[in-house]
Parts: C-alpha cells; sequence; structure tokens
C-alpha cells in the first residue's frame, strides 16, 4: 500500500505540526472531517507561513522517505499533506477516485500540494500517469513541484516521460540540477534528443544552457563528439566549459584525446574549479 512506515510518518508530521501551529488549528486537522473540505480550507485555518523544521525531523523524514524534503514548505502544504495520509487507502479504487478527483478540480496552490506530495500517497505506481500529465502543464510552480526535491519522477517514471520531463525542465527554464536523479537516470535516446535541441538552437543563434551538456557527456559518440568540437570552438566560454566536463564523462577514445589537449581546463575540473553548478549559475548571470 505505502512504501513506507506511513504511522511512523504520521507521527513525525505531528510534532512537526505541533511546533507550528496552536492547538486549535492542530485539534481542527486532527478532527475527520470531509476530506474535500478540509484540504480545501486549509490555508484559511492554518495562514501560509515558512515551516520550521530541525535538522533531527530532517534526517527522520530522510530516514523515512530518502529524497524527500520539506525544505521551501509553508505550514498549509504540510497540512495538506496531513489531510492527504488522513484518508483510507484501504479501498484502492475508491482511494485512486477520490484523489483524483481531487487533482482534477484543484486550483493551482492546491496542485502544488498534491504534486509536491506525490512521494507520500498510497499505490505510488498508481501516480506514474498523474506525473506524467502534471509535466505537460505549463503552470510554473506546478512543474517545480514535480521537478524540484522530488525523488517520485526519478523513481516511478517510465523512460519516455523522464525524457519529457528533463527536456520541459530545459524548455522552461528551470534549474535542472534540482531534478533528483538526473545524472542517474541520462540515457543515450534523451543525449540524441538534447543533439538535435541544440542544433535547432544554434541554428536560431539562440543560447545553449551548459547543463545540457552534462546530460550528454556519458553517451559521446561518432555523432555526438561533433557536437563537442564544435562547442569548443564556438567562442562561448562556459558551453566551451561544459563540452570539456561532458568529456570527462566518457570513455570514448575520441573524447579522451580531446580533452587530454586541454590540461589547464582539465585540471581546474578535476580540482573542482569547474562544475555543473557553477556553469549553471554562469549561464544564469
Amino acid at each position: 500500500m505505502y512504501n513506507y512506515n506511513v504511522d511512523a510518518l504520521k507521527a513525525l508530521f505531528k510534532d512537526i505540526l505541533s511546533a507550528n501551529t496552536s492547538e486549535d488549528v492542530l485539534n481542527w486537522l486532527l478532527h475527520e472531517g470531509n476530506f474535500n473540505t478540509r484540504f480545501v480550507m486549509v490555508p484559511r485555518k492554518t495562514g501560509k507561513a515558512a515551516l520550521q523544521i530541525s535538522r533531527e525531523q530532517a534526517d527522520s523524514l530522510n530516514a523515512l522517505i530518502p529524497g524527500f524534503s520539506l525544505n521551501g514548505w509553508s505550514i498549509d502544504m504540510l497540512s495538506r499533506a496531513w489531510v492527504l495520509l488522513s484518508l483510507d487507502a484501504t479501498d484502492k479504487n475508491e482511494y485512486f477516485r477520490k484523489l483524483e478527483q481531487l487533482f482534477l478540480a484543484a486550483e493551482v496552490n492546491e496542485l502544488f500540494s498534491l504534486y509536491s506530495s506525490l512521494p507520500l500517497l498510497a499505490y505510488p505506481d498508481m501516480w506514474a500517469k498523474r506525473c506524467a500529465e502534471g509535466i505537460r502543464s505549463n503552470i510554473g510552480n506546478v512543474l517545480e513541484a514535480i521537478m524540484y526535491q522530488n525523488p517520485y519522477p526519478q523513481k516511478y517514471l517510465d523512460q519516455s516521460a523522464w525524457n519529457q520531463l528533463v527536456l520541459k525542465a530545459f524548455f522552461t527554464g528551470k534549474d535542472v540540477g534540482k531534478i533528483q536523479g538526473i545524472d542517474a537516470r541520462a540515457n543515450k535516446e534523451l543525449a540524441y534528443v538534447i543533439s538535435d535541441y541544440m542544433h535547432e538552437r544554434r541554428a536560431a543563434g539562440r543560447d545553449i544552457n551548459p547543463s545540457l551538456w552534462r546530460l550528454v557527456g556519458p553517451f559521446i559518440d561518432e555523432k555526438l563528439i561533433e557536437d563537442v568540437k564544435w562547442a569548443l570552438h564556438s567562442g562561448v566560454y562556459v558551453n566551451e566549459k561544459a563540452a570539456l566536463l561532458a568529456l570527462t564523462q566518457s570513455d570514448y577514445p575520441a573524447a579522451v584525446e580531446l580533452l587530454n589537449r586541454y590540461p589547464e581546463l582539465r585540471k581546474a575540473i578535476e580540482n573542482n574549479q569547474i562544475t555543473w553548478d557553477g556553469l549553471t549559475l554562469e549561464f544564469q548571470h
């Protein structure tokens, strides 16, 4: 049903809520009422103050659900997550029906809470299609709820949906470094699509996000190395560094040989003076 100890999570959430709400609000949250009404009314009852959580609580949460974090959450988001956990999950079909109705009727802030809470839901395999549907959204914070600090996509999306998530992140200017599993789930199909995307950007005279190379590097071959060579002679220093960083991810002989032609930059990479996070910041500024 749940892929974690739900009783332990409820106990942890109750402790966090106790420290962040008044006794009256906590009693309201603990009261078993109409599910949909409680979910919708949460912000009016709790407010939207930033959530305060201790290091010990954060560590306990990560132990229960690896990769899941309340960093950046507000009190109403956690309260809505609490309401979601209160829904009886015994009947799988009824559980799905009620939550799917909630997704379909939700306004933007409610969707943000719902997608942020995907790792908490029972029957996790069942929500992959809903997650993929969310990726097609054009609502910025809904996309960020799915992409940022969310372990669900990495674990449950198939390769096609995963690739769409990564591409959508680039298309909409999101920080791909915040996507969990961005390196672990890199794949050759995605690398080739990214290559085509970079060709389109080049033809249009548009900037190329250096993080794109992060997903090309492990799959460099006779085709992709031509893209690397172009970047190294593009005159855009951030992309030259990104292309060299991509070369360090490859054991393709021509890639190794090419990297060795830039000993100073290779040494800077080895000393962590050139990193993906650093290149992202450089590109953004």
